[in-house]
């Protein structure tokens, strides 16, 4: 007797989701625990409502999370800090936490707490498309 093959329906969507994204190429950042439907897709995300999949990010994407977070129109001092978070994800594995995104992003706290009220790493990460800085709650 062979040994049962498995099959999609015993995998579960988590799974399928992890294959569909290593068959694209993608990074899968963090654990997926369900989807979000953003401008017609539907996303998988982690515990924390982040993007699982660092190659589904985009900035059309990024857009719409700002407008979901209570954030309005990304300016470029909004830009600047996205896309050092994304940089430094990419290059190290890990987002940036506050202290260090103030220190190198060249945003100083008061405008940070500005662009992203209530968590700016947290909510900066989301919107970058990364996981949350694990120094944050």
């Amino acid at each position: 007797m062979t040994e049962k093959q498995p099959i999609a329906a015993d995998w579960g969507w988590s799974s399928l989701h992890k294959i569909s994204a290593m068959n694209r190429g993608h990074e899968i950042l963090e654990d997926i625990v369900g989807t979000v439907e953003i401008l017609g897709k539907t996303l998988a995300i982690d515990k924390d409502g982040h993007l699982s999949i660092f190659g589904d990010w985009n900035e059309e994407l990024a857009r719409e999370i700002a407008l979901r977070e209570g954030i309005g129109e990304l300016t470029d001092d909004h830009w600047t800090v996205i896309r050092y978070m994304r940089e430094v994800h990419e290059r190290e594995g890990a987002p940036p936490a506050l202290r260090r995104l103030t220190k190198e992003s060249g945003i100083d706290t008061k405008a940070l707490y500005r662009l992203f009220p209530n968590g700016p790493a947290k909510k900066a990460a989301k919107i970058a498309g990364v996981p949350k800085p694990k120094s944050c709650v």
